[in-house]
């Protein structure tokens, strides 16, 4: 027997994690939405993976385009966290008044960030409501002098200098 959804939230909580926005393009129609649920799974070949709920409409855009880009967050990025986390509905475009950008894949990264990832979708795993996507990483950026913005406990936060 598992536990209730409101305590598994509750727990989870108090998982400290990076911000992200997961982006895709799809016949000119661009998607997006704020991902806590990103991590690295191979270097050889250069492979991360995303999960994300299958009623977004981001979802429907990564299945049909075949790529995907992450844009690690910088700490002065929080409007964009909450933009892309619902506070602007999907239906409107969140994307409006943002720098952007594209590498190869041609999906919308967003500008600012510490760090992104552009990514060919190689594999799916579908788990309860969530699918999880695996993108093998075709051109990445980074910038060391940024900092990243961070996520616990239901609030913002940054790493001390």
């Amino acid at each position: 027997m598992t536990i209730d959804e409101k305590t598994f939230r509750q727990a989870m909580r108090f998982w400290s994690t990076g911000v992200t926005v997961v982006t895709s393009i799809h016949e000119g129609i661009q998607r997006g939405l704020t991902v806590s649920s990103f991590t690295s799974v191979s270097a050889s070949p250069p492979v991360v993976l995303v999960s994300i709920n299958r009623f977004s409409r981001t979802h429907q855009i990564i299945k049909e385009s075949g790529v995907f880009a992450v844009t690690i967050l910088e700490k002065s990025q929080q409007a964009v966290s909450a933009k892309f986390a619902g506070q602007v509905p999907e239906e409107e475009d969140r994307f409006k008044g943002l720098e952007i950008f594209v590498l190869k894949t041609g999906a919308p990264i967003i500008a600012g960030g510490v760090a992104c990832f552009d990514c060919k979708l190689v594999n799916t795993f579908e788990i309860g409501d969530n699918t999880i996507f695996f993108g093998e990483v075709m051109d990445a950026q980074y910038h060391e002098n940024l900092q990243p913005l961070l996520y616990s406990n239901r609030s913002y936060q940054s790493l001390k200098e």
